[in-house]
């Protein structure tokens, strides 16, 4: 046996040869894109990139793969690199120190990538890259939030235009129609947001407090969209 017997007995020799053959990019690293990067490097994907500019923080620890005591202050992309390859050390990571916005966009060869995930949470950002994603065919699939929440089981995959009940995805409907592009598929929770409790630790920015989040729902979000990514890439849409 080797690292990757159970996936090869799961969905064959040649689709997993197309795994091991595909770049895939992920688009921040915070608890959705962390999660999805790790279930990625253990479905035996051969390339990925990592984009993000952040470090990790102590408030980190509750619900990222990455954040340990050890790692608060390290660049999240190298930490993310150090880890994959003690997973898999074979696999080729790249690791992007950016933090993407429109005006920076042109650094990444986005048709370098055969799907892309965006888990980033500035929504200018993640609109330029649905739509440069869209101009260009390349395949993508974005989160929408999962801070507030606490039933992982609300979580769902669909077109951006049936959501409903999800602040983020209620701008994306309206900017995407307005930039005319069709479809998105997205991963979203159903729950109603739960409103942060004002703490010493949880600061209060012009008037609302910070979204806190818990462990499950955003790692369950980036464990749903590494298997979109995963059939997509075996199977086709």
């Amino acid at each position: 046996m080797d690292s990757f017997s159970r996936v090869k007995g799961l969905i064959g020799e040649k689709a997993f040869n197309k795994l091991k053959s595909s770049h895939v990019a992920v688009f921040g690293c915070g608890g959705v894109g962390g999660a999805c990067i790790e279930s990625l490097v253990r479905s035996g994907v051969g390339e990925i990139t990592v984009i993000d500019n952040d470090v990790v923080s102590e408030s980190n620890i509750n619900r990222q793969i990455i954040a340990t005591e050890q790692t608060v202050g390290e660049k999240k992309v190298s930490a993310w690199e150090r880890r994959s390859k003690a997973i898999n050390s074979q696999i080729k990571v790249n690791a992007v120190d950016l933090f993407y916005l429109p005006e920076n966009s042109a650094k990444i060869n986005l048709k370098a990538f055969d799907f892309v995930v965006d888990a980033i949470d500035t929504v200018s950002a993640k609109l330029h890259l649905i739509e440069s994603c869209f101009n260009l065919g390349v395949p993508i699939i974005s989160s929408m939030g999962t801070a507030g929440k606490l039933d992982a089981t609300k979580l769902q995959i669909t077109d951006i235009y049936k959501t409903s009940g999800c602040p983020l995805a209620r701008v994306m409907r309206k900017e995407l129609k307005a930039r005319q592009i069709p479809s998105l598929k997205v991963v979203y929770s159903t729950e109603p947001v739960i409103n942060s409790i004002a703490t010493d630790e949880v600061e209060n920015k012009g008037g609302k407090n910070v979204p806190c989040s818990m462990t499950f729902v955003p790692s369950c979000a980036g464990i749903i969209i590494a298997g979109e990514v995963v059939k997509y890439l075996t199977q086709g849409e």
